[in-house]
């Protein structure tokens, strides 16, 4: 098994993981319902590419 033979210290520990961060989502403007959303998704009112793709209203009952 290997065994570093120095400590690492903080500054190179965190250079070497500088690039691992969270990144912003892509958030689109969406002019039909004047709200924002995720690129490439439907719209929460059921709108995608300006036209209407799916119900506004999920009413599922399961018995």
């Amino acid at each position: 098994m290997a065994v570093p033979a120095r400590k690492t210290s903080k500054q190179k520990k965190r250079s070497r993981r500088g690039h691992i961060k969270l990144a912003t989502p892509a958030m689109h403007y969406d002019a039909t319902t004047g709200e924002y959303r995720l690129s490439h998704r439907v719209s929460p009112k059921g709108f995608y590419k300006g036209r209407q793709v799916a119900n506004e209203n999920k009413q599922q009952n399961n018995d």
